[in-house]
């Protein structure tokens, strides 16, 4: 079969740090998935972590499988073939937990897709006792409504410790015969952060959703999401995966810290992955250093929301530098523009020198005090200049359209902006380029534009053009942009209710599926499908939400409370910015309660020369503005 389908290499497994699991009929045995193809799925650090975690432990058995392209789908539903793991190439039928990472809404079709190859009931409702349990984590699980019906069950936050809770159930009713699909989900359902949407009632009054309760009293009203509190005691993964053939972000990544206190009010990230939790130096450097040594690679991506927060980041690139047997590249993801200076650009580039993306994310000030982006021009200047000075020629300027309040004049100074750069960069080398990056904004649950009705396919178009118009006239900018179409999509299966779900269904099954991918999306099938489910793309998109309203999510905390959300939300329209809570008063989001405060304080270094673990910034210390810069063309985050 594999030599009629294009890429192979995709589904043959053998990359260097594959385990080798050794089943047992005592061992829960999980399939990992991830519902895209092999090349994207495959540096998925969420799902690499959880593999390993597994296959460490004596009652547990983990492979990996991901969304067979096309071609290689429709020969497998021709010869009868199920999906199977890319490890041993074993059925996903002979497994007993199927489990997905959900880090992008346009996978939802094909999760379904992945379901029905494994031989399962894409319908949770219709499985037998014995059927695959079908499980699901990641950043789109904080909204998991929409996939309600076909998931058995979602585990919300950080997976590290609670992957071992979840197995311990699965093991118990794998040893007593699965006997009762029922009692175990009732058990899942009682381990904190897991949600079991067939647990609960939803009632619904015309178009609003009323309530989400659960009908048992030993399930949760509300499922807090699981944190680990000490990111040193969790150093994976050890054995990173080696493909065998190209894939994004092939590189090896280190997580030096998990969280983000900037307060970006866009970023559900940064909202959802609180309080920050920072790796050791020591550790970061061994686990960098021991990477290295063992794939082989000659670049490292140190990765996390805001890299250059990392206490002591210069000396972690210096040493990241030094390891190997010859010169290694550092890609910082993350890193602020006010850190971004001349030395550590010709510090970070001595090996190789790539592209530059800045993400101002908004063009003029007023707007970067709405979203609290709180950057200033000279910011961004100053690290253009730096980055020009050392002889880079190119860069990616990254911005979002259709953000709240967003006028006309603020969409054209995001042109001004790219103009000055260019300017700058013809002083240090010839022919400058610059490229503006233009997104269509979708908010996301648990932030605080969760209450804000998302721009229109039509508004959102005449923005892009109205930018382009502005900038095709300079030489040296370019513009690139995404679909707003996709982004409206988007918009639906992210705020989306459990009506939701059989729309997702029927795009499925008109042969939706890879709609994150252009070549294959299609608009016309995911609004035909709303409208033949009565159902209304103005109402779960575009309309603004009221603070007393019933929101899908409401049931699962994020950790933060929707009071302090709503508060940000007016701050925003009142275009008031919020300092990094780490170096002023707590604002009381509810990230940091039940942890220590030694630990939160552990966590919130100041840069260097302030005073260690005290919480306190050093004297003359300015709050640090922020920008992403990103130095190897992709973020490492968006698959992470």
């Amino acid at each position: 079969m594999l030599p009629e389908v294009s890429k192979p290499a995709r589904y043959i497994g053998g990359e260097g740090g594959m385990a080798v699991p050794v089943h047992h009929p005592s061992k829960a045995a999980w399939l990992l998935a991830y519902p895209d193809t092999y090349e994207i799925g495959l540096p998925n650090q969420g799902l690499q972590i959880l593999y390993e975690i597994l296959n460490e432990r004596d009652d547990a058995v983990a492979e990996r499988a991901y969304a067979p392209w096309v071609d290689m789908e429709a020969e497998m539903r021709a010869a009868g073939l199920p999906l199977f793991s890319v490890d041993t190439h074993r059925p996903a039928g002979e497994f007993d937990v199927l489990a997905f990472n959900l880090s992008a809404e346009l996978v939802y079709t094909n999760l379904l897709n992945c379901i029905d190859l494994a031989g399962v009931p894409v319908r949770a409702e219709r499985r037998a006792d014995d059927d695959l349990l079908i499980g699901a984590g990641g950043h789109c699980t904080y909204n998991p409504e929409p996939l309600a019906d076909f998931v058995d069950f979602f585990v919300l936050g950080d997976g590290e410790e609670v992957v071992s809770e979840v197995n311990a159930v699965v093991r118990d009713w794998k040893r007593a015969g699965k006997q009762s699909r029922q009692s175990v989900l009732r058990a899942l359902a009682a381990t904190e952060g897991v949600y079991v949407p067939s647990l609960y009632d939803v009632v619904y009054e015309g178009p609003a959703l009323v309530s989400i309760t659960p009908r048992f009293a030993d399930v949760p009203t509300v499922v807090e999401k699981r944190t680990v509190a000490d990111l040193a005691a969790w150093p994976y993964p050890k054995q990173q995966l080696v493909p065998l053939t190209e894939v994004v972000h092939d590189r090896l990544n280190v997580e030096v810290f998990r969280g983000c206190t900037r307060g970006c009010r866009f970023c559900q990230a940064g909202m959802i992955t609180r309080p920050v939790r920072e790796r050791p130096a020591d550790q970061v450097r061994t686990m960098v250093a021991s990477g290295l040594a063992r794939s082989g690679y000659d670049e490292v991506a140190l990765t996390s929301l805001s890299t250059a927060d990392f206490s002591g980041i210069t000396e972690a690139v210096a040493a990241t530098m030094d390891c190997g047997a010859g010169e290694v590249s550092v890609s910082l993801p993350s890193l602020r523009v006010d850190a971004f200076t001349v030395g550590l650009a010709a510090q970070i580039q001595r090996a190789r020198r790539t592209g530059l993306t800045f993400a101002p994310e908004a063009g003029s000030w007023r707007m970067r005090q709405v979203i609290n982006k709180l950057i200033d021009e000279r910011d961004l200047y100053g690290a253009v200049e730096s980055a020009f000075s050392q002889g880079w020629r190119r860069m990616k300027l990254y911005f979002l359209t259709g953000l709240p309040t967003e006028t006309d004049a603020d969409t054209l100074a995001i042109g001004e902006l790219a103009r000055n750069c260019v300017e700058l960069g013809r002083a240090h080398t010839k022919n400058p380029s610059v490229t503006v990056s233009l997104g269509g904004f979708v908010p996301k649950p648990f932030t605080p534009f969760q209450w804000f009705g998302q721009n229109t396919v039509s508004e959102l178009q005449r923005k892009i053009f109205l930018l382009r118009d502005d900038i095709k006239r300079n030489r040296g900018v370019q513009m690139k942009w995404h679909d707003p179409k996709a982004s409206l999509v988007e918009g639906i299966a992210s705020r989306g209710d459990r009506r939701i779900g059989p729309v997702i269904e029927e795009v499925w099954q008109r042969g939706g599926t890879f709609q994150e991918w252009s070549e294959h999306f299609d608009y016309d099938r995911w609004t035909q499908a709303m409208d033949r489910h009565g159902l209304s793309v103005d109402w779960y998109v575009h309309r603004h939400r009221t603070e007393d309203e019933v929101l899908p999510w409401d049931h699962l905390s994020a950790g933060l409370h929707k009071d302090f959300l709503w508060q940000d939300w007016r701050d925003a329209l009142d275009e008031v910015g919020l300092e990094d809570c780490r170096w002023t008063p707590c604002y009381d989001c509810g990230a940091c309660t039940g942890y220590s405060i030694e630990h939160i304080v552990a966590s919130a270094t100041p840069p260097a020369g302030g005073s260690q673990g005290t919480g306190q910034a050093p004297a003359g210390y300015q709050p640090p503005t922020a920008v992403a810069v990103q130095l190897s063309g992709l973020s490492s985050m968006a698959s992470s």
